[in-house]
Parts: structure tokens; C-alpha cells; sequence
């Protein structure tokens, strides 16, 4: 059955922690819902909005700060733009005044304790992460909107059948691991096919200053994250480890800048432990980040945030030869393997478990890697079929309904999976293989559906119950 189609820039999006499903699609309903209103009647005619979560976003809203987010999104917040550091002051000034800038436009009442709702005994049919927005007039009328949040940052309303792309028209259709292995034998390396797919929606520059952008984004977060302090929110007083981890690792060295930095690590040359430890803290890094409200880019969601970004950057510190060409076929790459996942499977957590997070963001990383690296076709996706395989049945429950614990270690772990998944792959001959891409895709989605729904984000089960936490009401 034919899907949708998947550009890179939907596997890849800029965005907020600490969630992709939980906060950024969220906060791109309420935008999409702000929409609506404004063709509707007009944000002026507006007397309130009442958000009503379901299912895993009821159940971890607050630790994943669905109630944040959609806040942000009512106010009109572009979550690839807003200063993160004004989140909290504006959430702040929101509780305690009451009052909301509807759209940036219209002032309206907002107690967020009655009007951000969670419904824990509730949920929709279609997906775990429902929520819906209920609308009403100055003149007495009313209405509601419901969207589903559905892994990756995207997010489908109520009734659509896909999110915007059925229209266009791709001149190598993909929807299995097959496909894209069928279209490479006509002599094309992975990243060719998805570049000229990718010319379907924008000319091919446009593409390469795009996929930059997404790393100059990754970059930035491992850096800042590797550089900054303290205790993450949320009332685990989970301290950040980046941080020490890479002032053990520079010793006395000083550095400027992200450039300098870099300078710094390949002079250390690339003993395994010493490579073992900087691909942990570049994982440590981004996560930390993204609990911190940080900007990070989905990969393909943000709990699973910081392997793709944490092998890519251990490909520039380590392997020889790496261009800004190299970088971005990492990234288209990975972009396909998600996008194969997301088609044949899920990469929604409160869908498939962990499993879908950091194994498929594993799997993508795997494969890019090793296209990267000099391998075939057939060793990418072999690759990529190791690094899901050693992930199947890797449950979500994060303590606290957080992204946390035990979230950010598990990143450290998938990127360095991948990388261990790629080496295997190179020094194997993928004709002898016996278990295909395709065929644990389709495994990991049976695990999916045989799996508790208390292993899938809802903090019902795992260490959420075994590790018990009273957290502060947000």
C-alpha cells in the first residue's frame, strides 16, 4: 500500500524540547487550531480556548510539558524561532495574570489550571496522543478541534488521511526498504535517490542549505549542552554530565568556540576509550538539552534527539575526509531510513515503545554511517537492520512522566549501537544475511502491538512505578 510521501525536513525538524510528540506536535496543533479560528471568525471573537489532553499526553503531559507547549502555541510562538529563555517568564506571566495573547493579537482568560485539562482515564481511538481545543465565541457559539500528535513532530486533525504531501509526485517512490534497495540498483548510492526525490519539493540547493541548517542546529546544541551546568528541571535533580565529561576530556586545553572545540578533540587522537567517551558526551549533551526546553531537532523525534547528532559528530572528530557534501549525505540517509520506519511501522514511543525512538533513530544513524563510510547499498540497510534488531522491545518508561531517566542515557547507548551496527555491516557480506530490513520493521511493529500499553510513555510501568517520584505540579 502506497504511503504518503516523507521529505527530509519532515524527519528532521526544528524545534523545543523535551518532546517531540508530547511538545512540539502539541504546540503545532494549537498553532494549526489558531489557524483555524483566524478563517473562521477571528481571533477578536474569541471569549476562551479549553485544551483537553488524552491518552500518553494526559498521562506524561507534565513531565513532557504538554501544557507548555500548547500554551506557547496559542500565543503564536514559532517553536523554530521563540528565545527558549523566554519560555518560562511567559508561562509564568501566563499563570499568574491569567491572561493569554491569543495568536499574539486578541487578550483573552486563561486559568491554566482549568483550561489546560488533563484527562487521564480518557483517550481517542485513532491515536495514544489526542487532544482536542474547544472553542467559544463571544456571540455563544462554540465548536472544538481535534488533532492527533502522531510521533516525530507530526501532528494530523481529526478526519485528515495525511499531513500535506499525498500530492506530490516522487520520481522514485519509497515505501520499504526494498523499494530504495530497487531504485540503487540502477546504479544510484542511497543519498542520490533521496536528493532527487527531494528535488519534487524545492530546487536541489535549496535542499543542501536546508540539511545544513539542521546540522549547524545539531551542532549548536552539542556544543552548548557540552558547555552548561546544573540540575535539570523537572524535580528529578538529575544533574547534567555533559558538562564534566567534557571538561575531563579537554584537561587544560582553552578553546574559543565550537571550531576550537573541535581543534581540541581530534588532537586527541582516537583511542576507543577516548572515542567511547566523546561520543557519550555528545549524546548527554543534546539530551540535556532537550530536557531543558533547548532547541534540538527531531531525529527522528527529540526524545531520541541526540544519536543521529552525536554519530555525525563523531564521523567529523574521527573519520577522515569529512565535507560539508559528506554531511549531507549523512543526513539524507538517515532521513530515509526514518522515513521508512515511519511507513512501515511507528516512530511514536506512546505508539511502539522506545523501540520506535531510539531504535529507529539508531537504525537511521547506522545506515548513514555507513554509506559515509565507503559501504554498499545493501551494507547500509544491513546496518541499519542490526542497530533496530538489538533494539526490539526496548520499552518507554520514563520516571516521572519525564524525559530524563531513563531517556538520556539511552542515547548514549543507540548512537553508540549504530556505530558499533555500522562496523559489523562493513565487515560483512549483506549476500549471507539472513534477517532483512524490512522484514524487522515488520517485527518491531508486531512487538509494538503485542506490547502493554504501560510500556508505551504513559509512566504506568518499568522504572516509572519501580523508581517512584512525587514531582512538583507544573
Amino acid at each position: 500500500m502506497p504511503h504518503e510521501p516523507i521529505s527530509v525536513f519532515d524527519m528532521f525538524k526544528i524545534g523545543v524540547g523535551p518532546s517531540s510528540s508530547h511538545t512540539l506536535g502539541p504546540w503545532r496543533a494549537a498553532l494549526r487550531c489558531i489557524e483555524t479560528i483566524k478563517q473562521k471568525k477571528g481571533l477578536a471573537e474569541v471569549a476562551s480556548v479549553t485544551v483537553l489532553l488524552y491518552g500518553s499526553l494526559a498521562k506524561t503531559g507534565r513531565g513532557h510539558g504538554t501544557d507548555i507547549a500548547v500554551i506557547l502555541g496559542l500565543c503564536g510562538e514559532d517553536p523554530v524561532t521563540i528565545d527558549v529563555n523566554a519560555i518560562t517568564p511567559k508561562i509564568n506571566s501566563i499563570t499568574a495574570e491569567k491572561k493569554l495573547l491569543l495568536g499574539g493579537e486578541a487578550i483573552i482568560d486563561f486559568d491554566v489550571a482549568n483550561k489546560v485539562q488533563f484527562l487521564m482515564n480518557e483517550k481517542l481511538p485513532f491515536h495514544p496522543n489526542g487532544l482536542s481545543f474547544l472553542i467559544d465565541l463571544k456571540n455563544g457559539e462554540s465548536w472544538g478541534e481535534t488533532f492527533f500528535s502522531i510521533g516525530g513532530g507530526f501532528v494530523v486533525k481529526e478526519g485528515e488521511t495525511d499531513a500535506g504531501n499525498a500530492n506530490i509526485d516522487l520520481p522514485f517512490p519509497i515505501n520499504t526498504a526494498d523499494d530504495l534497495l530497487h531504485w540503487c540498483m540502477k546504479g544510484m548510492a542511497i543519498h542520490e535517490v533521496v536528493m532527487e526525490n527531494e528535488s519534487a519539493w524545492r530546487p536541489e540547493a535549496e535542499t543542501r542549505k536546508g540539511i545544513l541548517k539542521i546540522w549547524n542546529t545539531m551542532k549548536e546544541c552539542i556544543y552548548r549542552g557540552s558547555h552548561a551546568q546544573g540540575e535539570l528541571p523537572g524535580g528529578l535533580q538529575v544533574r547534567r554530565r555533559a558538562f564534566d565529561l567534557n571538561k575531563r576530556l579537554m584537561k587544560d586545553q582553552t578553546y574559543a568556540d565550537y571550531e576550537g572545540w573541535l581543534a581540541c578533540i581530534k588532537k586527541g587522537g582516537n583511542d576507543f576509550k577516548y572515542t567511547l567517551d566523546w561520543v557519550s558526551c555528545f549524546a548527554l549533551a543534546v539530551n540535556e538539552e532537550n530536557a531543558s526546553f533547548g532547541r534540538v531537532v527531531t531525529a527522528p523525534t527529540n526524545g531520541a534527539a541526540g544519536v543521529i547528532p552525536a554519530v555525525l559528530q563523531y564521523y567529523i572528530a574521527f573519520c577522515d575526509g569529512v565535507t560539508e557534501e559528506m554531511i549531507t549525505r549523512f543526513l539524507l540517509v538517515a532521513s530515509e531510513i526514518g522515513s521508512i520506519f515511519k511507513k512501515g511501522a511507528t516512530i511514536s514511543a506512546a505508539m511502539g515503545g522506545c523501540q520506535a525512538e531510539i531504535g529507529v533513530s539508531s537504525a537511521m544513524a547506522a545506515a548513514a554511517l555507513t554509506e559515509c563510510l565507503g559501504g554498499t547499498q545493501r551494507q547500509s540497510l544491513m546496518a541499519a537492520e542490526i542497530a533496530m534488531e538489538h533494539h526490539l522491545g526496548l520499552t518507554c518508561d520514563p520516571i516521572g512522566g519525564l524525559v530524563q531517566i531513563p531517556c538520556i542515557e539511552r542515547n548514549t547507548m543507540g548512537a553508540i549501537k549504530a556505530i558499533t551496527a555500522s562496523q559489523l555491516a562493513l565487515q560483512s557480506s549483506p549476500d549471507y544475511a539472513i534477517v532483512s530490513l524490512d522484514k524487522v520493521i515488520k517485527t518491531m511493529w508486531d512487538t509494538a502491538l503485542d506490547m502493554s500499553s504501560k510500556y508505551k510513555e504513559t509512566a504506568d510501568g518499568g522504572l516509572a512505578i519501580h523508581i517512584p517520584i512525587s514531582l512538583p505540579e507544573c
